[in-house]
């Protein structure tokens, strides 16, 4: 198994129901692709340390995760950069 962690930033601009929503729903994309969220943490609201798209600040969340293959992590890659209420986010793959 490898194990990962995804660390995100959620647009300031939604509300805390719709926050919510996005968390659940990329943990959503995590498991039904084979992956195991071992870890998730709600960092709260955080000052940026440079706009972003015209935003200075953002929900921070980070997922633990193992996978046997990269098939979460592409999808949850590719649909983080299609998504509007994904700010930036980073994948890292954690060493054994």
């Amino acid at each position: 198994m490898r194990k990962y962690e995804i660390m995100f930033i959620v647009r300031p601009t939604l509300g805390e129901d719709e926050v919510k929503k996005t968390i659940k729903d990329f943990g959503k994309i995590l498991t039904t692709n084979g992956a195991k969220i071992v870890n998730e943490k709600d960092m709260g609201q955080r000052e940026l340390a440079y706009e972003i798209n015209d935003f200075k600040s953002g929900y921070y969340y980070v997922y633990n995760i193992e996978a046997k293959d990269d098939k979460a992590i592409k999808e949850f890659d590719r649909l983080g950069l299609i998504s509007k209420d994904i700010v930036r986010h980073l994948i890292t793959r954690e060493e054994d």
